[in-house]
């Protein structure tokens, strides 16, 4: 099964795109319940229960947190959206999947992995998305500044190899996903014209110091560090900026989980290292990161709306 998991992770597999930072540094994971196929999972609706829909990639389907109910997209019961259809009793289709990009909203990620807007209807009440890390290539990224950083461990080789020239790729990035993210929020509104949308933004992965921690585990050049929690930020808001315009509400999940990024010793991080010693995939969220996020959810869908 160890194997199966990291596989998965190789670049060839669309649905590992998210995870091959750190694919080689993975312990053994969480286990796999039976998967079955790729459909979404769900919670047993009663009457009158708000029927919720989640969509996204990897930070919202929650890769290897305990347990996972979908070998395909790597799937967790305890990802933000489980915990919060749970706590509002509501009736959950899940169709977060690793890897995912706005692309893949309106078309079929992978074999067996249906386009994510298809699980909408005029029936659904609630949607929540996390999405844009993956059109940006944030994984690559981190990849690439893991490479550089043995040349200058104390510099910041990754900072100059992507903005170097004067034209930062990543913020270019950023900018050219705005506009799928846009169209996106269109669709979703188009397929479930009643719905409340929610954006849920990414939370904190590095240090909101600055302050580096390179080591075998976060193989980054302490110089990156900062430049690296930047483009977080641009990237969230992008995010909040396109949910305002498009109808939609953003949840801020950055600020609640500052303090708790990959540097934090195991029992404070709530987002993984490269080499992971909680149940998660590297660089992501553990499933008390996961709580965290389905907290801000929680808490920004109590102060708003009649859901």
């Amino acid at each position: 099964m160890e194997g199966q998991i990291l596989r998965r992770f190789l670049p060839a597999s669309r649905a590992g795109r998210a995870l091959t930072v750190g694919a080689a540094l993975l312990s053994a994971g969480a286990a796999l319940a039976p998967a079955g196929s790729a459909a979404a999972s769900t919670v047993p609706a009663s009457r009158h229960t708000v029927d919720y829909v989640a969509l996204g990639d990897s930070y919202a389907s929650a890769p290897l947190v305990p347990t996972q109910v979908d070998a395909t997209c790597l799937r967790s019961d305890s990802n933000y959206a489980s915990l919060v259809a749970r706590s509002r009793s509501a009736s959950l289709t899940d169709v977060t999947c690793s890897g995912a990009t706005t692309a893949d909203m309106t078309a079929s990620q992978t074999e067996g992995v249906p386009a994510q807007l298809d699980a909408l209807n005029r029936g659904t009440d609630l949607v929540t998305i996390t999405i844009g890390g993956n059109d940006i290539g944030f994984s690559t990224v981190l990849g690439t500044c893991a490479q550089l950083t043995s040349a200058d461990p104390t510099g910041s080789p990754c900072r100059t190899h992507f903005a170097g020239s004067g034209d930062d790729q990543i913020t270019q990035a950023v900018a050219d996903t705005g506009p799928k993210v846009a169209k996106v929020l269109r669709s979703i509104h188009r397929r479930a014209p009643h719905a409340r949308v929610v954006v849920v933004g990414y939370p904190d992965l590095f240090p909101d110091d600055g302050v580096g921690c390179t080591s075998k585990t976060v193989p980054l050049a302490m110089g990156d560090f900062a430049w690296l929690r930047d483009k977080e930020k641009e990237l969230n808001s992008m995010l909040a900026r396109q949910a305002r315009h498009g109808g939609a509400q953003y949840v801020n999940t950055y600020t609640p989980t500052v303090g708790h990024d990959l540097c934090k010793p195991t029992g404070e991080r709530w987002i993984e290292t490269f080499a992971p010693e909680t149940p998660a995939a590297p660089v992501h969220p553990n499933a008390t990161g996961e709580s965290a996020m389905a907290g801000a959810v929680k808490a920004a869908l109590a102060r708003h709306g009649r859901h």
